[in-house]
């Protein structure tokens, strides 16, 4: 006989025990983690994991349905619940089935995507906002999320994404900053338009006909712009560009991750912009 943890947070009107995977809830849910098409379709997302979790509530998402692992959580505190919440207890097989990964603390849920367009963007008046053009890498997108929260960019804004935004991979690679960071998904061309529209100046960043970031200022509206590392910015960026900047290659490889890269400029920024106001 294995006996329960209670859990106290959840109503035990909602509570059921799901044993079986072929469970239709524990099937969807797979989907959901393993298909960009099934996210799209549904507009719903997985999350797995108390610290990511708890962002997500935080952030103001929706929780749709959450799945406990009494065993597993053991009595570690939940992030607060809304009252109504439909969550379901599996076992430690089902959720072995379910689990993206190791160590995820006995919690996962289904959560609302957010549909986040440029005209939903509350930009402050002078705003740091940096620009991936076809990320193709979920993890280097989600350490680039990562770096825009510690630099408190205003936006994150995916052109031509070859990923969603609620990647199981990508949310777990941002340790839940794709929640704390406003992210936008559009096309070069809607986000070349924004741009210019609110007078941002577009910086991109390439090796070719280029000066130095540090020489370069930052202190106004600024959009830092990037490509993937294959094949760095379309044309059409490069013409868009009020100026292009580069970060010196001294070794013989010159090529730095796109998030390396993202997290040096971001901070230039923030150290131009803090430059005189000591913290």
């Amino acid at each position: 006989m294995h006996h329960h943890h209670p859990i106290t947070p959840i109503n035990p009107l909602y509570s059921m025990e799901i044993s079986s995977p072929q469970n239709p809830k524990i099937k969807h849910f797979i989907a959901l983690q393993q298909k960009s098409l099934e996210r799209r379709k549904s507009g719903l997302f997985v999350v797995e994991g108390l610290r990511e979790l708890s962002h997500c509530i935080h952030s103001g998402y929706r929780i749709h349905s959450l799945f406990v692992c009494p065993s597993i959580l053991a009595d570690k505190p939940l992030p607060p619940l809304p009252e109504d919440i439909r969550a379901y207890e599996v076992t430690p097989e089902v959720y072995a089935r379910m689990a993206y990964r190791e160590g995820t603390e006995g919690l996962m849920a289904v959560v609302e995507a957010k549909q986040h367009s440029l005209q939903d963007l509350h930009l402050p008046e002078k705003p740091l906002v940096i620009v991936l053009e076809r990320v193709e890498k979920p993890g280097n997108l989600g350490a680039i999320l990562r770096s825009a929260d510690a630099a408190k960019a205003d936006a994150v804004i995916v052109c031509d994404p070859l990923t969603d935004l609620y990647n199981p991979n990508l949310v777990r690679s941002s340790i839940g900053a794709v929640f704390t960071v406003p992210s936008v998904v559009c096309t070069s061309e809607e986000c070349i338009t924004f741009l210019k529209q609110r007078g941002i100046r577009i910086l991109t960043a390439q090796l070719q006909d280029s000066r130095l970031y540090y020489d370069t200022d930052m202190r106004s509206a600024t959009a830092i712009v990037m490509g993937t590392e294959a094949t760095g910015l379309t044309q059409q960026w490069r013409t868009a560009a009020d100026a292009h900047i580069r970060i010196p290659m001294l070794g013989r490889l010159d090529s730095l991750n796109v998030s390396v890269s993202a997290a040096i400029l971001l901070f230039e920024a923030v150290r131009q912009r803090h430059a005189n106001n000591d913290e």
